[in-house]
């Protein structure tokens, strides 16, 4: 008997689409939410799993007070380094955030709202990230936190189809894992391959 999985992708989220970041983005921003619009902001630039964003410290991404538009951290999954950039869209929203918060270099960027010295929790950003995907009419089953990580990365592929800058962004060791990650089909690889002079 056939899986029925068989040659079908399986827990793999879906990236959001651009218009997609704009309505959440002017959403939170006429809201007022600068905490949501901060995570959001951060979450799509820098393309990190949930476990490395929501352990940010406010020194990882800046120097003095200055955000930096630049950052590199240590992944926890795989212990290897990965750089990321910091729009000024983002830098902006983090220069409130921080001195709405009034947080020191040592603190967490996005500390528990119930546990003092603490981060937030998975679960309390993934409540976040399901609000936000509802409030789209999307279907829930399709998106979470990880969305955010494929979300820019995807975006580059389309406009790009440049794997090798895709796997540095992402911190993947095998370009394998990068195309099984964006889900690029074999028709695809195999046209960027004819394209691309040796």
């Amino acid at each position: 008997m056939k899986a029925w999985n068989k040659g079908k992708r399986v827990g793999q989220k879906k990236a959001f689409r651009l218009e997609d970041i704009w309505r959440i983005r002017i959403r939170l921003e006429l809201e007022k939410n600068l905490e949501q619009l901060v995570i959001f902001n951060l979450a799509i630039d820098s393309k990190l799993r949930s476990s490395d964003l929501i352990q940010l410290k406010v020194r990882d991404i800046s120097s003095g007070s200055l955000i930096q538009s630049r950052a590199i951290i240590e992944q926890k999954k795989t212990h290897r380094e990965v750089q990321f950039e910091i729009t000024p869209k983002t830098q902006q929203c983090l220069n409130l955030w921080i001195h709405d918060q009034r947080l020191t270099p040592s603190d967490y960027l996005f500390p528990s709202p119930r546990r003092h010295g603490y981060h937030i929790s998975y679960h309390y950003y993934s409540g976040i990230v399901k609000q936000w995907v509802s409030n789209l009419g999307l279907d829930l089953t399709q998106y979470n936190t990880h969305s955010l990580r494929r979300t820019k990365a995807s975006l580059i592929y389309a406009k790009t189809k440049n794997l090798r800058a895709i796997q540095l962004l992402l911190g993947h060791s095998k370009l394998e894992s990068t195309i099984e990650y964006l889900g690029v089909e074999i028709e695809d690889a195999l046209t960027i391959s004819e394209a691309t002079e040796t």
